[in-house]
């Protein structure tokens, strides 16, 4: 027998489980997946939490209720990756050894790399939304916060969902709004990007829903560092964005135990072929989800993307047979835009967010770059199809994992 191991049972971690138990050969592959967790979060729900669209129980399950029959599954901390020995050592000094490594373990926030922003104002006025104890803090900060200069701040790039920290300046809009105190709130979004947005397209939609939203828009901010007695903060240049209450997205990082094995760059992503998502130093070591550097969007749309190919690549590597599956970046997401609206973009590596019709050419439902209260509902939705189909490894109707370019003005 051989043994595949997984590690991480995340959302990318659990699809590969999923789909590997019911593919790979049960009399030749023994399929091992391990964490040391026990709850898995529906990590796209954290959006809603501070605004009372969903509680904390809505995203939250344990873990063991995804893994499928016939895959082992050990909850313990993983301590290093021994890549040139084929061993994973285990923090209780036992090794897990493979012929076959898919590393799953995800990103994490990293607010400790910016003097001052986990300091003595972290959950009092210096909030994170990225987190499950970050976004329960400021669901209750929020219910009793009298208003004030709000900024949402975005470090760097790349992180968990691109769009996620302007869906909260639109979604905060929207709150205050319906609280009857819009007026008494100041909404600045600092970015050290050049404009809204990575892609050309999406940027013009979402400035110009900002202006119309009059939520300010501070971009090239570099940040250096969290001044917690003023209030503010400060980047390299001197400039500085004073708040009342701060909702940051920290620097994102792969997982410590990448750093500890020496497989990861500075951020400890792993480099990844693009296409094939296998290590780029070791052919018997596949990457997905967040842990790898592949230049497409940290977000479950991709990883659910990558694990419909990565699955038809490790079957193809099994049997010494070339890679068949060719992962293009595709990424698709709704953006909230507030007050029962979202947008949806899809696109790749090679295309920028089209507009158009998904996931049918000429029919939709959902169009694309515009928004509406369908594709609201649709985000909405998305939380039934993430527990029930996409951790069980089943796929979304007419949604195929590289983007289709039929019905859409590329």
């Amino acid at each position: 027998m051989k043994d595949l191991v997984i590690l991480g049972a995340g959302s990318a971690g659990t699809m590969m489980a999923n789909h590997l138990n019911k593919h790979l050969d049960k009399n030749q592959w023994n399929i091992h997946i391990i964490d040391e967790r026990e709850k898995h979060y529906y990590q796209p729900g954290f959006l809603f939490i501070p605004f009372g669209t969903y509680q904390p129980e809505d995203v939250v399950k344990p873990i063991s209720k995804f893994i499928p029959s016939g895959v082992q599954f050990t909850r313990e901390k993983i301590n290093k990756i021994e890549a040139s020995k084929n061993l994973v050592e285990l923090q209780s000094g036992k090794t897990v050894s493979y012929d076959v490594l898919i590393i799953a373990t995800g990103s994490d926030i990293a607010p400790e790399e910016i003097e001052g922003m986990k300091g003595s104002e972290w959950h009092k006025s210096v909030y994170d939304f990225y987190t499950f104890e970050g976004t329960v803090a400021l669901s209750k900060k929020l219910k009793t916060w009298e208003g004030g200069k709000l900024v949402v701040h975005l470090t760097e790039m790349p992180i968990k969902c691109p769009v996620a920290p302007l869906e909260f300046a639109f979604l905060a809009d929207a709150y205050f709004t319906k609280k009857g105190m819009r007026d008494k709130v100041e909404i600045t979004y600092v970015t050290p990007l050049s404009g809204a947005f990575t892609k050309p397209k999406s940027t013009a939609a979402l400035e110009y829903l900002l202006k119309e939203k009059n939520i300010h828009i501070v971009t090239d901010f570099a940040i250096m560092e969290v001044n917690n007695e003023n209030k503010s903060i400060v980047d390299y240049s001197g400039k500085e964005v004073h708040f009342d209450l701060l909702v940051t997205v920290p620097t994102n990082k792969g997982s410590e135990v990448i750093a500890r094995s020496g497989l990861g760059d500075e951020l400890n992503f792993i480099p990844t072929d693009k296409h094939t998502l296998q290590s780029a130093n070791y052919k018997n070591i596949f990457v997905i989800g967040d842990a790898t550097n592949v230049p497409a969007s940290k977000a479950g749309s991709v990883a659910h993307f990558e694990a419909e190919i990565l699955t038809e690549n490790i079957l193809n590597y099994v049997k010494g047979e070339d890679f068949k599956g060719k992962f293009d970046g595709h990424a698709n997401c709704f953006i909230e835009t507030g007050k029962g609206k979202a947008l949806l973009i899809d696109f790749n590596y090679d295309h920028e967010p089209v507009s158009g019709t998904f996931p049918i050419a000429g029919i939709g439902p959902l169009r694309l770059l515009k928004e509406s209260s369908f594709n609201h509902f649709g985000k909405l939705a998305f939380r039934w199809i993430y527990w029930n189909m996409l951790l069980k490894g089943i796929p979304i109707p007419f949604v195929s994992p590289t983007m289709s370019t039929k019905g859409k003005d590329l």
